[in-house]
């Protein structure tokens, strides 16, 4: 079947049309890593707590070194698919005897936003 010359050029022109209009919806996934801690938990954690008090909490760290253990890590990297926007958390708490000695955490720790349906 042999296409005549005047369709050639309106087949070409919907077929761009439709790949432009196509290029714009690719969907990018949401991607998040580490530990997720809400800042109502995050607030409960005292200096003095015990590190089972701080599991119970938080969860269990991200990262425990084994060459620092007197130190836990949370980390938190959400990187919005939509938007590409990056949200990096980093809280690191601190023992003494098993105890709680030091929180340091953002300055302004708000919970971390994460859409509840994907790609919203």
């Amino acid at each position: 079947m042999r296409l005549s010359p005047s369709l050639t050029p309106a087949c070409l022109a919907l077929a761009l049309g439709l790949a432009l209009s196509t290029a714009g919806c690719v969907y990018r996934v949401n991607i998040s890593q580490g530990n997720y801690i809400e800042a109502k938990y995050l607030d409960q954690v005292q200096v003095g707590m015990t590190r089972s008090q701080v599991r119970y909490l938080l969860g269990t760290p991200m990262i425990s070194d084994p060459f620092h253990p007197e130190r836990w890590d949370y980390l938190y990297y959400f990187k919005a698919g939509k938007t590409q926007k990056v949200d990096k958390r980093l809280i690191v708490i601190y023992f003494a005897d098993e105890k709680v000695t030091k929180i340091e955490k953002p300055e302004s720790f708000l919970d971390p936003t994460v859409p509840k349906t994907p790609g919203a």
